[in-house]
């Protein structure tokens, strides 16, 4: 069902655990990353959700551009998506596809590509009022929030085998809409019962006032995100507060190998209290 959360399973070695791939990192995760990676695998079911902004932006010039990006009438922004960029998209995530299932495949863990599109994650009605030459117009952006995650689409969670997710997502209406990666990890993590999300991103640490925070609380966390987060960072730790009201246990961002980022050997630890 729709958003329901996976039941049965148990801690040790069939919880699974979500791993977002930031999009600007993937390049500079050394070969020793996916050697531990692909140990922790062994061992937990596992579903890679990826970020695709640098590929995109590889691909063609005009994703580097301002008019790129959106902003609503709340400040938030978004990529400026059309059915074109849908098919960038998965042009990009095709080939970002084949060099990780290879990457993990080298290493003795098999795994599938799935598009979220394809029966994972549903949406909602997107926003439609936009800022544009520093007026709000009306504009299709094939864009909306996470309705829903059908985990049946996850068939085959075991250790040993893994599951790559582009996060593209499914409307009411049967369009393919673009969402936020990390946010998609969220949802995808409450669904499947995880007890675990790392966002594995390009910065070792949430800073605070210029400082390394190692851990910290969901509250404490949003109101930094409200006050004094930026960017990438801002939905990341939007992103750790959905997954921690989905039931995840916690949050950990980083750039590390992903055992040492569960092990709170690095990286910054968002829990519930």
């Amino acid at each position: 069902m729709s958003g329901t959360r996976a039941t049965g399973r148990t801690r040790d070695t069939a919880t699974p655990t979500v791993v977002k791939l930031g999009g600007s990192c993937l390049d500079d995760l050394a070969g020793t990353w996916w050697d531990d990676l692909s140990r922790y695998a062994r061992v937990r079911p596992l579903v890679l959700v990826h970020g695709w902004s640098k590929p995109l932006k590889r691909l063609s010039p005009r994703y580097s551009e301002p008019s790129a990006i959106l902003r609503d009438r709340y400040g938030n922004q978004s990529r400026w998506t059309t059915p074109e960029v849908i098919e960038d998209i998965k042009t990009v995530s095709s080939a970002l596809a084949e060099d990780v299932l290879g990457r993990l495949g080298r290493r003795g863990i098999t795994a599938e590509w799935l598009l979220g599109s394809d029966g994972l994650v549903q949406a909602g009605e997107g926003e439609r009022w936009w800022w544009r030459e520093k007026q709000l117009v009306e504009l299709e952006n094939l864009v909306g929030p996470i309705t829903g995650v059908d985990p049946a689409a996850l068939k085959n969670l075991q250790p040993g085998h893994a599951y790559l997710v582009t996060p593209l997502a499914r409307n009411a209406a049967g369009q393919e809409v673009n969402n936020d990666a990390d946010r998609a990890a969220a949802a995808i993590a409450g669904a499947v019962g995880a007890t675990d999300l790392v966002l594995v991103t390009d910065v070792p640490h949430l800073l605070v006032d210029g400082q390394p925070v190692d851990r910290i609380s969901a509250e404490a966390a949003a109101e930094f995100r409200d006050k004094g987060a930026t960017g990438g960072m801002r939905k990341k730790l939007r992103a750790a507060g959905e997954a921690l009201d989905r039931g995840v246990t916690r949050v950990v961002i980083g750039s590390a190998p992903v055992t040492d980022l569960l092990a709170a050997r690095t990286g910054t630890v968002i829990t519930r209290t």
